[in-house]
């Protein structure tokens, strides 16, 4: 919990990771080339104080990260969004048995999502299931740049990516996070294009998609998606530190969200260990539209609750301290917050 002023914060910290990108892991130079865009973003977008070393970087462990999130960074609950990279790393980038061992012994505190690649066929399917069957998630990261033999990308819209969306239906598994944002190198740009998202969203009313990184550096049309289609939701990963290097277009980027699509389907992500909750949660708490930029309205403390971890309670079910809560809202103009009611909505 954050406190600030008299107003008690809930904090979720809805995209976090725990990988080991050392060199004894790295396949190729392309492990390097993919950590070393990581440390770029993230010795570029943040303060000074907050800057690790390289080798630190490379690797943090599962004791660094309950320090870095519950001790000093204010997090209630925090959930794994783990990226594969096989073609890179040995024994992939984010570390799954890791991060589920760590989230088992931590259930009130961590959540573990997994990931799943539709280029692995019906043999992927069946590890899918006997990975449910272990873990029980009711979440999953997608990365639909990320390399698979001669292939460089893949849609969500492909065939066998709808069998995998289906299976997930069956399953439990709701809540869809899917990468698309800024390119990481040598990923293609392209790859994480967020105009499947429009198709599968409207096939899939009873899953939740929680576009990563609001689509940048392609925020308007996520906007355009995510306003017509009430299971679309945006995760402000890579978004929040410019509120450091450039708070003016961060202004424009979450004005733009509010406008579009309100404060209900906003999550605060700090896309640790890219960057730490700690000052990023200062720092949005502090945050306010300049005035100049009169387009846009000013951010009010309830909206920044929602965004800063109640929104991502409410969808993955996590218990709040009743004094932390909101009274509950209307529907927004944007859509019903319900997508069973999708096809209710209004233009």
């Amino acid at each position: 919990m954050y406190t600030k002023n008299g107003e008690n914060y809930f904090i979720v910290d809805a995209h976090i990771a725990l990988w080991d990108a050392r060199p004894e892991n790295q396949r190729n130079v392309h492990g390097k080339q993919f950590i070393d865009c990581f440390y770029d973003y993230h010795r570029n977008l943040s303060p000074e104080s907050e800057v690790w070393t390289y080798e630190e970087y490379l690797y943090q462990g599962g004791q660094r990260l309950m320090k870095d999130l519950f001790e000093d960074g204010y997090v209630d609950h925090a959930i794994f969004q783990p990226a594969a990279l096989t073609e890179f790393y040995a024994n992939g980038f984010g570390q799954t048995q890791e991060a589920y061992e760590l989230a088992r012994a931590n259930p009130g505190k961590l959540t573990y999502n997994h990931n799943f690649d539709p280029r692995n066929g019906e043999q992927g399917l069946d590890q899918l299931r006997a990975d449910h069957e272990q873990m029980k998630f009711t979440g999953v990261k997608l990365y639909t740049a990320e390399w698979h033999g001669d292939s460089r990308g893949w849609k969500l819209t492909d065939p066998w990516s709808y069998r995998y969306l289906e299976e997930c239906r069956k399953l439990g598994v709701t809540n869809i996070h899917v990468h698309k944002g800024p390119t990481i190198r040598p990923l293609d740009r392209d790859a994480f294009d967020v105009a499947d998202i429009d198709a599968v969203a409207t096939d899939f009313t009873d899953l939740n998609f929680i576009v990563e990184h609001v689509g940048l550096p392609r925020l308007e049309d996520f906007c355009w998606i995510a306003t017509q289609e009430p299971n679309v939701y945006g995760g402000l990963a890579v978004a929040m530190p410019f509120m450091h290097t450039r708070p003016r277009y961060f202004a424009q980027i979450l004005g733009e969200l509010l406008y579009w699509i309100g404060e209900d389907r906003i999550f605060f992500s700090s896309d640790y260990a890219i960057w730490t909750p700690k000052w990023l949660v200062e720092k949005f708490v502090d945050f306010q539209i300049p005035a100049d930029l009169t387009e846009y309205a000013p951010i009010t403390t309830e909206q920044k609750k929602k965004i800063l971890g109640l929104n991502a309670a409410k969808m993955y079910g996590i218990e709040v301290p009743a004094e932390l809560r909101l009274p509950e809202a209307d529907t927004t103009e944007s859509g019903p917050r319900d997508p069973a009611a999708a096809d209710l909505a209004t233009v």
